[in-house]
C-alpha cells in the first residue's frame, strides 16, 4: 500500500459531489483514504500529488469522458481501474474493459458490493506486483517469457509491451501448451472466480494478445480458436 500504515488510497474521479461524499464516508469507515477529482485535469494533478493505489472512474465527466481517461491511465499509470458509471449498456462495459479497466460497476450501486469489488481488484493487483520466486524462463516461437520479471522478449531482444491481463493470459497458455483452455479456465487466470458478466472480455484479451505475438493475427497460428470449447496454444514450449 501507499502509506506506512498500509492504508490504501482510493481516487474517485466523479463530478457528482453526492456520490463522492458517499464513497468517501463509506470507504473511510472501511480503512481507505479517499481523494477526489471532478475531471481529467484534476485527476492528473491528484495522481502527481498523491500515492494512489486504485482509481474509481466515472464515464460521464465534463471535458474528457471516462473512456478517454481510461485510455490515458493505461498508457501512463500502472494501477488498477474500476469504472463506475450509469451507462449500463453492454457496449460501454466491453469498451471499458477493452481499454484496460479491471472491473465495471453500474450506477446505482450497492456500497457493499462496490467495496468488495474494489478490494478484490486491489488484492489481485498486489498479488501480481508481489515479487515471485525465480522459476526459470519459458521459450516459444522465438519469444522468451520470464514469469519472475513479468517480461516477454522477442528473438531480436526487444520487449513486447503487455498489460497485466495480457501477461496473465499468456502465462496461462504457455503453462498448458496443446491443451484446450475454456473461457472459464482463462477467466480463472485473469480474475479468479469473480468475472461476473464479463466473460466476453476474455475473447477481447485474446484478440489483443494475438496482435502482439502472432505473425498474422487474422490467421493465428499460436493461439487457435476451438469452436464451442475455447482456445488452444499450439507452440512448443521449452523451459530453461
Amino acid at each position: 500500500m501507499s502509506d506506512a500504515d498500509a492504508t490504501p488510497v482510493l481516487l474517485v474521479v466523479d463530478d457528482d459531489d453526492a456520490i463522492v461524499e458517499l464513497v468517501r464516508r463509506y470507504f473511510g469507515l472501511h480503512g481507505f483514504r479517499v481523494v477526489a477529482a471532478a475531471d481529467g485535469r484534476a485527476m492528473r494533478a491528484e495522481l502527481l500529488s498523491s500515492p494512489v493505489d486504485i482509481v474509481l472512474l466515472d464515464l460521464g465527466l465534463p471535458g474528457e469522458d471516462g473512456l478517454e481517461l481510461t485510455r490515458y491511465l493505461r498508457m501512463h499509470w500502472s494501477g488498477p481501474i474500476v469504472i463506475v458509471s450509469g451507462r449500463g449498456d453492454t457496449v460501454d462495459r466491453i469498451v471499458g474493459l477493452e481499454l484496460g479497466a479491471d472491473d465495471y460497476v453500474t450506477k446505482p450501486f450497492d456500497l457493499r458490493e462496490l467495496l468488495a469489488r474494489v478490494r478484490s481488484v486491489l488484492r489481485r493487483s498486489q498479488e501480481r506486483a508481489a515479487p515471485r520466486p525465480a522459476a526459470g524462463t519459458l521459450r516459444f516461437a522465438g519469444f522468451t517469457l520470464d514469469p519472475a520479471s513479468r517480461t516477454l522478449v522477442r528473438a531480436d531482444g526487444s520487449t513486447v509491451g503487455l498489460t497485466t491481463g495480457e501477461f496473465d493470459l499468456l502465462v496461462a497458455f504457455v503453462e498448458r501448451p496443446n491443451h484446450v483452455l475454456s473461457r472459464d479456465d482463462l477467466i480463472g487466470a485473469l480474475h479468479g472466480r469473480e468475472a461476473g458478466p464479463y466473460d466476453r472480455s476474455v475473447d477481447m484479451q485474446v484478440g489483443r494478445l494475438r496482435r502482439k505475438i502472432e505473425t498474422d493475427p487474422a490467421e493465428p497460428q499460436l493461439i487457435k480458436s476451438v469452436r464451442g470449447a475455447g482456445y488452444l496454444f499450439t507452440a512448443k514450449v521449452e523451459r530453461r
